[in-house]
């Protein structure tokens, strides 16, 4: 018999796998679907997050004990033996034999039980010589590098480029750290302090972050929507990063507020605590469906202030036209800054993101009209790519003289910027994020 845990571990390897599923996604699906004790669903997450995390390392180890290439392993095999392989190298509390029973287990439960024992023989390899693996060949930096932290070559080479040796290096092992879990306290319910001590009397591990206001880190409290100061709409679950553009923008109470590429709700939530639930915070997106889910938050945090509609960014609205005060643009982007919540991310190939730019400026222009003059426009990403950040607003203020780039200051260690901001999780402990703040002329 196998666990439960790694049974519902490898449907969400195979969605992903065979559906092109997000991980993030199918692991919350199928944790609801099996109903996993508090203690499986962590072990099924972590192996599926470490699966992604480490997968071409893995895939380099079980190469040198494997006679077939794992990629052209029938499914589910190849999962079948990344799991095993990854509970033996980096899980020091789960046993080699258990992990490599396990994973025996999975083989036959599969339909594959002629292949159980190509399974037995490569994981017991592993097991008996983890103390001796082959090395990585390090002639070349780009494929070291790529290999050691399972990060594609082109992004390798991006990231030294960008940062250098050093720093990229950090960047790649930061991604594939497990981050710290992240909540915004909603000043109308709670204070941080207080949030702090509820959640302490549960068992819960609380703390301030380290430098955005406002924000805990959690652990160590399992399914955060089943606590009563969730349900109680005390907090949001948000990075620090999201937090830091309502900062970035300066909204108050009074304010009416226009939120382009709204969904989830995290920012219209975070700007309608900033304006004291007094004003309007319009948030939009282009999928109706996923308007139910901010409208929902709102309820759960008790905000009036927002309201919703569905929206494309790039249509054009004759009714909003220099009607807001503070317009938001969270544009849709590859999503490279937030590789260590969501790890398959880093696999996308890079064709897929050439058009990227061309649609973040299309929205960033229409939203511009929306601006009221002496009003703020913010631009931002969740990536840390020039060509999506810096350089679209570069583009757009050139074509735009009526905006210019407005100074804005966060706490240390960001403080004082010129208008914009890139955010790293080597650097800030956040999320990668991109953050630009421009003023339409009075």
């Amino acid at each position: 018999m196998t666990t439960p845990a790694r049974e519902s571990a490898l449907r969400v390897l195979r969605s992903c796998r065979t559906n092109g599923a997000w991980a993030d996604a199918a692991l919350k699906a199928q944790l609801s679907r099996d109903a996993l004790s508090t203690q499986d669903a962590a072990l099924c997450s972590r192996i599926v997050y470490g699966v992604m995390q480490n997968q071409m390392l893995l895939d380099f180890y079980l190469g040198a004990f494997c006679t077939q290439k794992i990629q052209h392993l029938q499914p589910p095999l190849a999962e079948i033996l990344r799991m095993g392989a990854y509970q033996i190298l980096f899980l020091e509390k789960v046993p080699d034999s258990a992990a490599v029973n396990e994973a025996v287990e999975l083989a036959k439960l599969s339909g594959r039980g002629q292949a159980a024992g190509l399974v037995n023989a490569v994981l017991r390899k592993i097991s008996r010589n983890k103390d001796q693996l082959p090395p990585i060949p390090d002639r070349d930096v780009v494929e070291m590098l790529s290999v050691r932290y399972s990060h594609p070559k082109w992004l390798v080479r991006r990231l030294l480029a960008l940062l250098g040796r050093e720093e990229a290096e950090a960047f790649f092992r930061e991604n594939n750290r497990i981050p710290p879990l992240t909540v915004q306290v909603n000043p109308a319910r709670t204070t941080a302090e207080a949030l702090c001590t509820g959640l302490e009397g549960r068992g819960i591990s609380a703390a301030p972050h380290p430098w955005v206001p406002g924000c805990l880190e959690i652990t160590g409290a399992g399914d955060l929507t089943a606590l009563p100061e969730f349900q109680e709409g005390m907090f949001l679950v948000q990075d620090p990063a999201a937090r830091l553009v309502t900062l970035a923008a300066g909204v108050g109470p009074g304010q009416r507020v226009l939120d382009v590429c709204a969904a989830p709700g995290g920012k219209s939530f975070s700007a309608a605590f900033a304006m004291e639930d007094r004003g309007e915070v319009l948030a939009c997106d282009l999928h109706a469906n996923k308007l139910s889910r901010i409208k929902e938050g709102a309820r759960r945090l008790g905000l009036s202030s927002v309201r919703t509609q569905a929206a494309d960014g790039r249509v054009f609205h004759p009714e909003w036209e220099k009607a807001f005060d503070t317009v938001l643009v969270d544009a849709p982007c590859s999503g490279l800054g937030i590789i260590r919540k969501k790890p398959d991310t880093r696999y996308k190939k890079p064709d897929a993101l050439t058009m990227l730019p061309v649609t973040q400026a299309a929205i960033l222009e229409n939203a511009a009209s929306y601006v009221r003059p002496g009003g703020v426009l913010v631009y931002s990403t969740c990536t840390i790519l020039p060509e999506e950040n810096e350089q679209v607003c570069t583009v757009f203020l050139a074509e735009h003289p009526e905006f210019s780039m407005d100074p804005f200051a966060l706490p240390d260690p960001v403080g004082a910027t010129a208008g914009d901001a890139t955010l790293w999780p080597q650097r800030h402990r956040t999320d990668g994020f991109y953050i630009c703040r421009m003023r339409r002329q009075a």
